[in-house]
């Protein structure tokens, strides 16, 4: 597979790291309608182990059969399809090879009890990874929780069996939990902080929300004020996010959050772009949508990627 400058450019970036990774990272950076931009959208559906089957897949019914996703992905031209072991393993025969798949191994869900803490269980590994064909695996940290040290524990180990077998990981860096409010998991210097924990954590593809102007940390805020740090609008705030992603020298995709009108999925790919993100992971946007206004609403976010809409 060739690869364009611009990707040859971000995989640069990826120093130190093994043949086998950079291949992967280059084979999501090179598939679909975005090939070769450096920029990436992808459908993540874990949605029904976090939220439950009918909070998912009832707006579209469609949607309960993992065909549906994978076949969603490939005719969206999409770079990845991220997803839980079992949901990877009910297409991976059918749709060997069309699609790079991110297999998420680890899971959360919502019959938790509050006084359970904000944590994950490990529910697939690096060798069903690589017996599934995956380009990467994906791992949800919860930087403020009680439990985040031992999920950083998890992930730098799994990193490491994966990068020396040439599996990339993603990390979806999630700020929740005992020490953060609910205005705080949002807030831009939370958001920051969660992005470059996830950079330091060694992940190859960062999985951040997109931010507030609001400034959650005392000592944090003091910076931003005295510093007089742009974080005005969105696509100020992402710039300041890739700055905490080393610089930029780290993917960063942004999540599309609950399903919303298509013209707020619209200005947050515009701001993503503007501000020097890579793209987004979009996953109810997308398929509690009909297939048809799916497929359109993604193909206008590869246009608003490209920068022609």
């Amino acid at each position: 597979m060739r690869a364009t400058r611009v990707v040859q450019k971000i995989l640069s970036h990826y120093e130190g790291e093994t043949p086998g990774v950079k291949a992967n990272l280059c084979r999501m950076l090179m598939t679909g309608k975005l090939g070769g931009t450096g920029k990436m959208i992808i459908l993540p559906v874990d949605q029904g182990f976090e939220h439950g089957p009918a909070r998912s897949f009832a707006p579209n019914p469609a949607g309960y059969d993992p065909h549906y996703h994978y076949q969603l992905a490939i005719d969206a031209g999409l770079n990845a399809y991220a997803a839980p072991l079992g949901m990877i393993e009910a297409g991976a025969d059918t749709f060997a090879g069309q699609i790079p798949t991110i297999l998420k191994v680890n899971s959360a869900n919502s019959l938790m009890s509050e006084t359970a803490g904000k944590n994950q269980a490990v529910t697939a590994s690096v060798d069903d990874a690589l017996r599934l064909g995956c380009a990467a695996i994906g791992f949800t940290i919860y930087p403020g929780s009680d439990s985040q040290l031992d999920m950083y524990e998890e992930i730098v180990e799994m990193r490491k069996e994966a990068a020396a077998k040439g599996v990339a990981t993603v990390i979806w860096s999630y700020p929740r939990g005992e020490a953060v409010t609910k205005d705080g998991e949002t807030a831009i210097d939370v958001a920051a902080y969660a992005a470059q924990i996830a950079a330091l954590l060694g992940a190859h593809i960062i999985k951040i929300k997109l931010s507030t102007d609001h400034l959650m940390l005392p000592e944090a805020k003091k910076v931003y004020e005295a510093q007089k740090i742009d974080i005005a609008t969105q696509a100020a705030r992402v710039r300041h996010c890739m700055d905490a992603s080393f610089g930029g020298r780290r993917i960063v995709v942004f999540s599309g959050g609950a399903k919303k009108g298509e013209d707020s999925v619209y200005d947050d790919a515009r701001a993503i772009r503007d501000g020097g993100g890579n793209g987004s992971i979009i996953g109810r946007n997308s398929f509690q949508r009909s297939r048809e206004d799916a497929l359109a609403m993604l193909g206008k976010l590869v246009d608003i990627y490209k920068g022609r809409a």
